[in-house]
């Protein structure tokens, strides 16, 4: 499929443009120029080298330009989730999207993505509409066919679908591509959903933490060798993998989900939509991230991030119960915009262009990060609608 150019990265990029070019103007103004003979015409070159280079990077910084990429998003399953925001960035800048989706829905999301009603959520900044290139089934749930049990095979809502499992998405991928260059994990799944951590068996608790985390690790594992050096990784996380989030035991105990299948996939609404046994998987995430970044930029040299995103309203997220008022995501909205310090709604747009930023050569030089997108809210050590600030005006401050 052609590749079609995209022009201009949103105007957030701009202030890095401004930033090289003080560091290039620093340079300059620092060279040893008291410096004699050879070693003086050394260190006169090799600034003059990095002032090359520093003014190319800032050139490039209004103007991201993936053409000729391929970006490989697995777990995206709708038009409303951190997933798709990420492929529609990497689709504004020029690459080819192609995605990996759980089985059960693979059909469905088929079926939507041909619909008049997605145009708007594919409509990219230039008015053309983003294409997915191909769309494989994938189960992170499972590295090999001989994973895959009986019930599975023989469950129809996989009926038809075949080569599923990590290592024949990879496969496929590669001899459809050849290569992948960007790499975004954006998925987590748990089959007892419902259940408070005190609640949870040992099955329930490893199937989380095999389907949610090591999925990453697998997938790293698999795309690694067919990565060129430079490409980049990128997962989403959620702060209660470093901090404890009340609600997710037994208030979440009667939470309802559309779905009761026993590996079921959330694309991605970061943690909200899994109960407190799935928190746990995101702090193995993001010390696997730590891990793979120095093992995978070793091995392979690719780089490998994740963000920690704040609550988003997204399809998955929402089809959690609540009081018969508000679902739990509503209500975990509301406290955010109450509490961080940045009054506001976060959108899933926002965590995608912080994404597109981490996955390109805007940040060469990053890997091992875990990245806050949550409007400050993992910052604040106390909420300021607590009760014991009754009568101060802090939010105002």
């Amino acid at each position: 499929m052609p590749h079609q150019k995209r022009k201009g990265l949103p105007l957030y990029v701009a202030g890095l443009s401004c930033c090289f070019a003080l560091w290039t103007t620093a340079i300059a103004f620092t060279a040893p120029t008291l410096q004699q003979g050879a070693s003086a015409a050394s260190g006169a070159w090799g600034v003059q080298q990095r002032q090359a280079r520093n003014k190319h990077i800032a050139r490039q910084a209004l103007t991201v330009d993936l053409t000729g990429k391929v970006a490989f998003i697995a777990g995206v399953a709708d038009t409303t989730g951190y997933g798709w925001a990420i492929a529609r960035e990497l689709a504004n800048a020029g690459a080819t999207i192609v995605v990996g989706t759980w089985p059960p829905v693979l059909k469905m999301f088929n079926m939507a993505l041909k619909k008049k009603a997605t145009d708007e959520a594919k409509k990219l900044d230039d008015g053309s509409l983003m294409e997915i290139a191909k769309i494989y089934p994938l189960d992170a749930m499972f590295d090999v066919p001989e994973d895959v049990p009986d019930d599975v095979k023989s469950n129809k809502r996989y009926a038809g679908v075949e080569g599923y499992t990590i290592e024949e998405c990879v496969e496929a991928v590669k001899k459809d591509y050849g290569q992948v260059d960007i790499l975004v994990h954006s998925l987590a799944n748990g089959p007892e959903v419902t259940k408070p951590l005190l609640e949870t068996s040992r099955k329930g608790y490893l199937a989380a933490s095999s389907a949610s985390a090591y999925s990453l690790v697998s997938m790293v594992q698999r795309f690694g060798p067919i990565m060129p050096k430079g490409g980049a990784v990128i997962s989403l996380s959620y702060v209660a993998a470093v901090r404890t989030i009340p609600g997710y035991g037994g208030g979440m105990s009667s939470a309802k989900v559309r779905s009761t299948h026993p590996h079921l996939e959330f694309k991605h609404a970061p943690a909200f939509c899994v109960d407190s046994h799935l928190l746990r998987p995101k702090a193995q995430l993001e010390s696997d991230t730590r891990t793979l970044a120095y093992e995978a930029g070793r091995k392979y040299g690719i780089r490998v991030n994740t963000i920690s995103a704040g609550p988003l309203k997204s399809r998955a997220a929402s089809a959690i119960g609540g009081d018969g008022e508000k679902t739990f995501i509503e209500r975990a909205i509301d406290y955010s915009v109450d509490n961080a310090p940045l009054d506001q709604p976060l959108y899933a747009e926002d965590v995608g262009r912080t994404a597109l930023c981490l996955l390109t050569d805007l940040t060469s030089a990053v890997t091992g990060m875990t990245m806050y997108v949550d409007m400050g809210l993992h910052s604040m050590g106390q909420s300021l609608d607590s009760p014991a600030y009754e009568g101060l005006d802090l939010k105002s401050r």
